[in-house]
C-alpha cells in the first residue's frame, strides 16, 4: 500500500466524510468550499488523481466527483475515523433488552440481532456455527440511496437464506486478514463477491456465547456512518459473547 503524505490523509478522510453524508461523488470545489485544507481546487484536483492511482478513490460515473473504493474506506475506517462509542447508559439500556433471554441462545440472539438493526437503522444478520442465519430490519435498507435500486435489494434479501454464502465470504475474508489486525471485519463492495453488492458492505464481528460460535453485524450501504456503526456492532457482539457466560 501505499505511504500517503499528510495532506492526502487529510483530504482522503474528508472525501470519504462528506461521500458517506451526501451519498455521491465529492468534487474539489465541494472539498474546498466547505473544509479547511489550505490549499487550492486545482491541488485538491492533483491529490485526488494521486489518490485514484494508488487505489483509495474512483472516479465518479456520470459526474467530476470522486468516491472512496472499498480500500479507501477500510483506510479510513482502520486509521483515520474517531468512534463515537455508547455512553453507559446506552450500553446499559441494550443489555437490558435482552438480559431476560441469557439462558435461551435462541431468543438472545433473536433479540440482539433485533437491537442491533434497531440501534444501526440498518439490516442486522447473525449466524450460528450450526448454520442458522437470523436477520432483523430489512426495510431499513429501502431508506437508504443505494437500495432504491430493485436489483441490489433483491440481492441482498434473496441471500438471507443463504448459509453458504454467508461462511464462504467470512471463511474467505478470514484467510486473508489476521483477525488481530481488525477492529471489526469490513467487507465492502468487490469483498462480497457480486455484482449488485458493489454499493453495499457488511460490518461484522465474531462471537462466543457458551458453546455457541458466529458472526453479528449489519448490511447497509457502502458508504455507512462507521463512526457509529463500527463501535455499536462490536459491542452487541461483546454483549452477546459475555451475557450467557
Amino acid at each position: 500500500m501505499a505511504d500517503l503524505t499528510q495532506r492526502q490523509i487529510k483530504l482522503l478522510k474528508c472525501l470519504v466524510e462528506e461521500f458517506i453524508e451526501i451519498a455521491a461523488p465529492v468534487g474539489s470545489e465541494t472539498l474546498e468550499k466547505k473544509y479547511s485544507l489550505g490549499i487550492s481546487s486545482a491541488t485538491i484536483r492533483n491529490e485526488m488523481m494521486a489518490l485514484t492511482q494508488f487505489g483509495f478513490l474512483k472516479k465518479g460515473h456520470s459526474s467530476a466527483g470522486h468516491a472512496p473504493t472499498s480500500m479507501g474506506l477500510k483506510y479510513y475506517v482502520r486509521n483515520l475515523m474517531t468512534p463515537k462509542n455508547l455512553s453507559i447508559g446506552e450500553e446499559l439500556g441494550a443489555k437490558e433488552k435482552v438480559w431476560d433471554y441469557r439462558n435461551e441462545f435462541d431468543r438472545l440472539i433473536r433479540e440482539t440481532t433485533r437491537e442491533l438493526a434497531i440501534k444501526t437503522h440498518s439490516m442486522a444478520i447473525a449466524t450460528t456455527d450450526h448454520g442458522s442465519i437470523y436477520s432483523y430490519g430489512a426495510s431499513n435498507l429501502l431508506e437508504e440511496p443505494e437500495f432504491f435500486n430493485i436489483d441490489v435489494t433483491k440481492t441482498v434479501l434473496s441471500l438471507l437464506d443463504n448459509a453458504t454464502f454467508w461462511f464462504d465470504i467470512i471463511n474467505k475474508a478470514g484467510s486473508l486478514t489476521p483477525e488481530s489486525e481488525e477492529i471489526v471485519h469490513l467487507l465492502i463492495g468487490e469483498d462480497l463477491g457480486l455484482e449488485h453488492l458493489e454499493p453495499c458492505g457488511f460490518v461484522y464481528q465474531n462471537y462466543e456465547s457458551g458453546p455457541h460460535r458466529g458472526i453479528l453485524g449489519i448490511i447497509g450501504p457502502a458508504r455507512c456512518r462507521y463512526t457509529h456503526i463500527v463501535p455499536v456492532v462490536d459491542y452487541f457482539a461483546e454483549l452477546l459473547s459475555t451475557i450467557s457466560r
